[in-house]
């Protein structure tokens, strides 16, 4: 999802509230912590907001903020009816937070309904002018609904607000990708692994713009580097594999299948690219069980089928 989120520990309008907090049991405040800290789990922030809330020992901005951030952990759970809820009582307590408006915004557009998504984004932009992740999802939303123009005009917007916000390159990045303008796609997915060097999908990203303008080193430089932040994910693998046999690295590709498929057995073009690597290496019977596996997967992938074929076994 290229949404990002909003948590109670960057509002700053609301910052007076948190830096005294009421008395309560050094349980409480733990959980308080836990309910509000940027790194929680989404597990993690439901437990701790829900004790929170449960304890009934806060009113007021805090309250919001504990149903704010439980409905942020639910919608990370995809428990979107009960994030919602949340959400709307966030509201109802605290009419003028952001941070429920982006929340729930961000539930809408889980859900599908990128116009009360974008509404309700707008609020947010509305109560807090420099809010950048607001413009951020808001024009993730736009994307979605195809109002590209606009889109890149809240990423850019987000960025000005914000220069070290890595989700908005990412996002602007993507938009760039799609309309090939190269150049500047790959200076957005640059800044944002500048920003999130760890992260493994801005390298995925970038790789993919050099994969399609044929800068094929640089690609697998950039899958590379993703095996090597998440050697479990499949994608850095059968995209490295993917390069390797663009390039007539056969075993090379066929080892990156391997991987791939290790971690990701039901990705039926994985399937279908190491059977490609083993009719090069001369393995019919091993490309026509990867091809039939491929099938069963997705019975409607033509180059499988006439893969088959040209082995005769369809």
């Amino acid at each position: 999802m290229r949404i990002s989120v909003y948590l109670l520990g960057s509002l700053a309008a609301l910052a007076v509230a948190f830096l005294t907090p009421s008395p309560a049991s050094t349980q409480t405040n733990q959980s308080w912590e836990t309910c509000i800290g940027a790194t929680s789990m989404p597990d993690q922030r439901v437990k701790a907001c829900s004790a929170v809330i449960d304890a009934k020992s806060e009113t007021g901005d805090k309250l919001a903020a504990a149903y704010c951030n439980r409905g942020h952990g639910l919608t990370e759970k995809h428990e979107l009816d009960a994030a919602l809820a949340d959400l709307d009582e966030a509201i109802r307590i605290h009419p003028k937070y952001p941070c429920a408006f982006s929340n729930r915004g961000r539930v809408y557009t889980f859900k599908g309904d990128l116009n009360r998504a974008i509404a309700d984004y707008d609020h947010a932009i509305k109560l807090d002018p420099s809010f950048a992740l607001a413009y951020n999802n808001r024009g993730d939303a736009r994307r979605k609904k195809g109002d590209v123009n606009e889109a890149l005009a809240d990423f850019s917007s987000a960025i000005k607000l914000d220069p070290n916000l890595a989700i908005a390159y990412n996002n602007r990045g993507y938009v760039y990708y799609r309309q090939h303008e190269t150049a500047r796609a790959i200076a957005d997915y640059t800044r944002q692994i500048e920003l999130t060097p760890d992260n493994m999908l801005a390298y995925i990203s970038r790789g993919n713009v050099y994969r399609d303008s044929e800068q094929l080193d640089r690609a697998a430089a950039d899958y590379g580097k993703a095996i090597t932040i998440a050697p479990t994910d499949a994608r850095g693998w059968r995209n490295r594999g993917m390069i390797r046999l663009f390039k007539g690295d056969s075993r090379g590709g066929l080892q990156d299948y391997d991987k791939a498929l290790q971690y990701d057995p039901a990705d039926a073009y994985s399937w279908n690219n190491r059977g490609q690597a083993k009719v090069r290496l001369g393995d019919k019977q091993g490309a026509i069980a990867d091809f039939r596996k491929a099938l069963e997967l997705r019975p409607d992938l033509p180059t499988t089928r006439e893969s088959l074929r040209k082995l005769g076994a369809l």
